[in-house]
């Protein structure tokens, strides 16, 4: 009964608002008589992106800024789904500029490059109303005081250790999101369930890298629980995606001879093709696996995760109201930080009983969404 009660405390605890202190009166308005003007930046492709923008301009679609549309299901990439709001999104306030998205491919000498031409860009007075800047590579890029545009960075692990976020001399034009306990709440669940001796962490050992699988909240939260932790380094952040596959899949292949779990981090080599594979040599081996990103990847074969209540739409919603809020006028860094998730405790039971694992009835009753099979992508 006290780990039933401590998931319920905690579920409690989190179940206030994604986002406070954005502007109530969401009514559209023009930026004096004109349209704003909007402008995407990215490190490169990667699936969240795709998903964060379109929940993003579905709230907009919600809030009346952009005419109600279905976005067609065949988009898959942020690209894509930019090209589609520039030609078939239809809004007598917003303009997503038809040259305004900007990726690097995930291309480091590219990055350079782009990112001083969108940095002169920025500078241009009237050029651009809004830069979305998505991903850790884009918030790195863009959050910096050589611009004065308003900017939402979206979508980075652990903000506040890469600098984006300062409890003094923050850059009053920038808007990050952060959820600062959520991989320690991660962690904490998943030994409290398995009480594993060691966890394996696979990830590329770079400052963004380190930054995705919260490594420094991996490390303290050994050394207060008295686990070790295997670490496996992979590419992640590379042009070459077969690359950033194969390293994944080799670093499982290695972990799974040494660990008795692992943590699952979101990266470039963990996606719709490989995690069937990924899921098939952790299970082989027996080894529990927690899924760093969530309830999709749960029902694809990993054994748990926390999940936000409603995912994506209660986001974009969120990022709707934020971008409002600073078309209407507030300091971005002014308006709440906070995405606090109201977690949802998800298992894979088809897992469970392939690892051997038995689940007792706490933490059944407890969890919010069970799968009873693996399901392909």
């Amino acid at each position: 009964m006290r780990l039933l009660t401590w998931l319920v405390g905690m579920l409690l605890l989190l179940s206030t608002g994604w986002l406070q202190g954005a502007e109530a009166d969401t009514s559209p308005v023009l930026n004096h008589g004109q349209k704003w003007r909007v402008a995407y930046y990215q490190g490169g492709e990667y699936y969240d992106y795709y998903q964060y923008l379109k929940a993003t301009a579905e709230g907009l679609m919600a809030r009346g800024w952009v005419t109600p549309q279905k976005v067609p299901e065949q988009l898959t990439t942020a690209r894509a789904l930019w090209r589609w709001l520039t030609e078939s999104a239809h809004s007598d306030y917003l303009e997503f500029l038809p040259d305004g998205f900007y990726s690097a491919g995930w291309d480091r000498n590219t990055r350079a490059e782009l990112r001083e031409g969108v940095i002169a860009r920025l500078q241009q007075t009237g050029e651009i109303s809004l830069l979305i800047a998505m991903g850790t590579w884009a918030g790195i890029d863009m959050a910096v005081d050589r611009h004065t545009v308003p900017t939402m960075v979206i979508s980075v692990n652990n903000p506040r250790n890469l600098g984006l976020i300062r409890d003094s001399q923050n850059y009053q034009h920038i808007y990050v999101t952060e959820d600062p306990q959520r991989y320690e709440r991660q962690l904490t669940l998943f030994h409290d369930l398995i009480r594993f001796k060691t966890l394996g962490v696979a990830y590329e050992d770079s400052v963004e890298g380190r930054s995705y699988a919260s490594i420094d909240t991996v490390q303290r939260l050994a050394k207060e629980r008295g686990f070790q932790v295997v670490s496996c380094y992979t590419q992640s952040d590379v042009a070459d995606q077969s690359l950033a596959d194969r390293s994944v899949i080799n670093c499982f292949r290695e972990l799974v001879q040494k660990v008795d779990a692992i943590y699952v981090t979101a990266q470039g080599g963990v996606n719709h093709n490989t995690i069937p594979e990924l899921v098939e040599i952790a299970n082989h081996h027996r080894i529990p696996t927690f899924s760093q990103y969530g309830q999709d990847q749960v029902k694809q074969g990993y054994l748990m995760s926390l999940s936000q209540s409603q995912g994506y739409p209660e986001e974009g919603r969120a990022l709707a109201d934020v971008a409002v809020g600073i078309f209407k006028g507030s300091v971005p860094a002014s308006l709440a930080h906070r995405s606090a998730e109201a977690n949802r405790i998800t298992l894979n039971l088809k897992t469970a009983e392939q690892i051997g694992l038995y689940l007792n009835a706490d933490l059944l009753a407890a969890a919010d969404q069970l799968y009873w099979q693996i399901e392909q992508p």
